[in-house]
């Protein structure tokens, strides 16, 4: 069984942007897909990995911010990645807190206003 979530869309209004703030944080490069009607940038992603793949989206008549969907991104130590959101045009809403035997969660804000998640289990 796969987990639930297969896929997910972060919609923003300036990719390059964006595009910067996600590789700064994470530290990860992102790739540009071609698709019609939409611009997108990948995150690194395995087709029979494990976790679930996605990518940066800007579309028109697409807003950004204020989403209720929140993805989490998988780290070694979250406290890491929160420590360079800041520095990379975002906003640090929650340091590393315990999520007890689930490991740890920090939090943030991307220039566009979505809320996302970090997660480790250290």
């Amino acid at each position: 069984m796969n987990n639930p979530v297969g896929w997910f869309e972060i919609y923003v209004q300036d990719m390059a942007r964006a595009v910067r703030f996600y590789q700064a944080v994470l530290q990860l490069p992102l790739e540009k897909l071609e698709f019609p009607g939409m611009e997108m940038w990948t995150f690194p992603m395995q087709p029979d990995g494990k976790g679930a793949a996605g990518s940066l989206v800007r579309m028109d008549g697409r807003a950004s911010g204020g989403n209720s969907v929140m993805v989490y991104f998988s780290c070694g130590d979250c406290a890491e990645e929160a420590g360079r959101i800041e520095a990379a045009g975002g906003k640090l809403l929650q340091p590393k807190v315990t999520i007890g035997e689930y490991g740890f969660i920090a939090l943030g804000l991307d220039p566009d206003g979505n809320s996302f998640g970090l997660h480790s289990m250290q």
